[in-house]
């Protein structure tokens, strides 16, 4: 069963369990949602992500999470916290938040909404000192998102992944303090 972390007004934010990995396959990993994340993902790749995501959350506490549409039950998105990981970054060890929405639940503010949730959780029952998010320069949507919420960006802490498409190598990041987050409310 899974654990409810957050609840939004329009939003629940669930722990994941083994059996999302199909739906989050059918209705996260098309060609638009996973653009300038490098792209669709096979069944196992996101498999074993889920696997590990449920392996932090019952050793860390933390872990990416399933957003629940409270209207339908549907799944609109995947949004957490995880361990700067990537052996690339000058910042390994930093929590790291990150999220993504169906395509047709785009423009309807369900990032914002589940990321501020995010933040509260990360800043709150976490209790991370500071939090970093990572994205491609192309990826207006999501650094605006997070200049919104009142990020920093971090241009000493960008990095080139060679994982990824050219257009998308250049990885940039953003943070925040528990302190800017509680200025910001």
């Amino acid at each position: 069963m899974a654990d409810i972390i957050a609840e939004t007004d329009r939003l629940i934010l669930r722990t994941i369990e083994e059996s999302d990995a199909a739906e989050q396959y059918r209705l996260l990993n098309t060609p638009a949602v996973m653009a300038r994340l490098g792209g669709p993902k096979e069944l196992h790749e996101i498999e074993a992500k889920h696997a590990k995501a449920i392996q932090w959350y019952a050793t860390r506490g933390f872990s990416f999470l399933m957003l629940v549409e409270k209207d339908t039950g549907e799944l609109v998105g995947h949004a957490g916290i995880k361990l700067v990981d990537n052996p690339l970054a000058k910042n390994q060890g930093d929590h790291e938040i990150g999220w993504l929405i169906r395509e047709d639940r785009w423009r309807r503010g369900y990032a914002e909404e589940a990321v501020r949730a995010i933040l509260d959780w990360a800043f709150g029952r976490v209790d991370a000192p500071q939090v970093v998010a990572l994205t491609s320069d192309l990826n207006v949507a999501s650094w605006k998102l997070m200049e919104k919420l009142g990020m920093v960006r971090r241009e000493d802490l960008d990095f080139e992944d060679p994982n990824f498409p050219p257009e998308d190598r250049k990885t940039i990041l953003y943070s925040m303090t528990k302190d800017q987050w509680e200025n910001a409310q």
